[in-house]
């Protein structure tokens, strides 16, 4: 009985190196099935003044941030 259930271990057991390879195997097969993922390359919309145009905004809770953690401003 006992050399069976040995035997059964042996043989469901799945070994480092085995599980290893068959990750490594089962994500390229994800990778390659999933096809391009960057679609189409579209010009810049933005002209020179909107690319130059503050984006950033001083709001309260920034300027308390910075007094808290003494940015100088």
């Amino acid at each position: 009985m006992k050399q069976e259930r040995e035997a059964r271990e042996r043989q469901t057991k799945v070994g480092r190196r085995d599980f290893l390879r068959a990750l490594g195997a089962g994500a390229s097969v994800a990778v390659a099935s999933t096809g391009p993922l960057a679609g189409e390359a579209l010009a810049d919309t933005e002209t020179d003044d909107e690319k130059r145009k503050p984006r950033f905004r001083e709001t309260e809770h920034v300027k308390t941030f910075y007094r808290v953690n003494r940015y100088p401003k």
